[in-house]
């Protein structure tokens, strides 16, 4: 079995996840929304990895401009995580030679990885820890492992490993095997032989030897492993978030971990994951995942169906009614809605990128911003006028700031603010408000244990984001 230290978790939650739009966009992605269950999808794999027993504290490599939702959402479910940023995206590649080298640094050259997504829905977590486990073994071994998954449809929307012969004395079908051959997305005729021939899904997670992965890096990619190594090296400390350097780690070439190491190596190997499991790639996979009723429909928030079947409905906000629906997936937010054939889900990354192109606003971007303190929603917008509901988590503080054209109203509803105006520091308590007249210096912060909600009227000439001067932040925005 496996040395005396702990599996090394890495989760890696930088993506985007554009084909579950419109809940999923740029802003927040699907890995920190809640999809199934009453967890986000970030949160559900952290608690997959809690038993210490078995798992260090998790390493967490996100974008920058996730980094206040990773730590958040882990402080939330009492997990204590180290978060690295990512100052562009790169790729599966060098983020995991980032992640193997920053792992060695906090537990040694010795180390064992193990690389999941943050995106990813996992049943049957007893059988995910048994593949953990007996890929734990394998990488002891020397193996870069990855886990398989036994097919249960012939998809085309994910890629295939075709296993060779058994490694070692590990038997059944929970030990490993090594790589024959990892194959792109099929067709459905080939998905068809490839079910019938004992192929596995090709999950994207993996198990390792933080040395074993760089030497191999090495080997096929030295240009990658000389950026990435030198954006570790020269990495800053930024609020206790490790801040890889941006201009090493712009020079490693974006590739996945597939293409620049798994597909060459001779030490791949891989464990089939008997545990049931799903990328949540798009729509319909959230509607296998559902539990649904007698007619085959699924729901998730306020949905009324009437003479229905074999549908999918998400809300997140307003209420959808549907009569005589077959085979739809309707998904409602507070400012978008999605109706599409159940079986066209993976077109909806080509919707958004159509989008972008026409400059909608809502293809990047959710109706309720988030920030480091809180968030804000727009509830109105008018000519030289503008509402908006803003909440302040306890302890959080907005940048001390000041506008150019603009002056704000605000009205607590709920809490107390503690409110700096031109020198002077005074409280706002439920049921009153304040005025900040333009040009004036000012901040809003939360002293309470509960969140603090007010609304913001702004008037003026213009009332755009960026009227924001900011002179002091306690992100280091300023």
């Amino acid at each position: 079995m496996r040395g005396p230290s702990p599996i090394v978790p890495v989760i890696l939650a930088g993506g985007s996840g554009t084909r579950l739009w419109p809940v999923s966009r740029d802003s927040l992605p699907k890995q920190f929304q809640v999809l199934t269950g009453s967890h986000t999808l970030y949160q559900q794999t952290l608690m997959r990895v809690s038993d210490r027993a078995l798992f260090a504290a998790p390493l967490v490599l996100t974008h920058e401009d996730f980094r206040f939702f990773a730590r958040r959402q882990a402080a939330e479910i009492g997990m204590d995580v180290t978060v690295a940023l990512e100052p562009m995206r790169r790729d599966s590649g060098p983020a995991l030679l980032a992640a193997a080298l920053i792992a060695q640094r906090l537990h040694g050259e010795g180390c064992l990885v193990l690389a999941l997504a943050s995106d990813h829905v996992v049943l049957d977590e007893p059988l995910f820890l048994d593949a953990c486990r007996a890929g734990a073994q394998a990488a002891a071994q020397g193996r870069i492992v990855t886990f398989g998954i036994a097919p249960t449809e012939p998809s085309t929307a994910y890629g295939y490993i075709r296993p060779g012969a058994q490694i070692g004395t590990q038997a059944g079908a929970g030990g490993a095997r090594t790589v024959a051959a990892f194959v792109e997305k099929p067709d459905l005729a080939t998905a068809t032989r490839y079910l019938a021939e004992g192929y596995l899904w090709n999950s994207g997670n993996f198990c390792f030897p933080a040395a074993v992965l760089i030497e191999e890096a090495t080997r096929f990619e030295p240009s990658m492993v000389a950026a990435v190594t030198e954006a570790v090296e020269t990495a800053g400390e930024d609020l206790g978030f490790i801040k890889l350097d941006a201009r090493a780690f712009a020079d490693a070439p974006a590739k996945s971990i597939d293409y620049a190491v798994m597909e060459h190596t001779r030490r791949a190997a891989v464990v089939e994951g008997r545990f049931r499991w799903s990328d949540v790639g798009s729509w319909d996979a959230l509607h296998e995942l559902a539990e649904g009723d007698a007619a085959g429909n699924a729901t998730r928030g306020p949905v009324t169906l009437l003479d229905s079947r074999n549908s999918y409905l998400h809300s997140d906000g307003p209420l959808i009614a549907g009569i005589g629906l077959d085979n739809l997936s309707v998904v409602a937010t507070e400012d978008a809605v999605l109706v599409m054939p159940i079986d066209r889900a993976q077109d909806v990354k080509g919707l958004v990128a159509q989008l972008k192109s026409e400059r909608h606003n809502a293809a990047s971007e959710h109706l309720k911003a988030h920030r480091p303190w809180g968030t804000y929603q727009t509830i109105c917008r008018g000519e030289r006028f503008l509402v908006k509901k803003i909440v302040v988590e306890p302890g959080g503080r907005l940048s001390l700031q000041k506008h150019h054209h603009r002056a704000e109203h605000w009205i607590v509803v709920k809490g107390t603010a503690e409110v700096t105006l031109d020198g002077r520091v005074f409280e706002v308590r439920e049921n009153e408000s304040t005025y900040l007249p333009q040009g004036g210096v000012h901040r809003l912060a939360n002293p309470g244990e509960i969140p603090l909600e007010l609304i913001e009227v702004q008037t003026g000439a213009y009332l755009g984001e960026d009227d924001i001067v900011r002179l002091e932040d306690a992100y280091n925005r300023a």
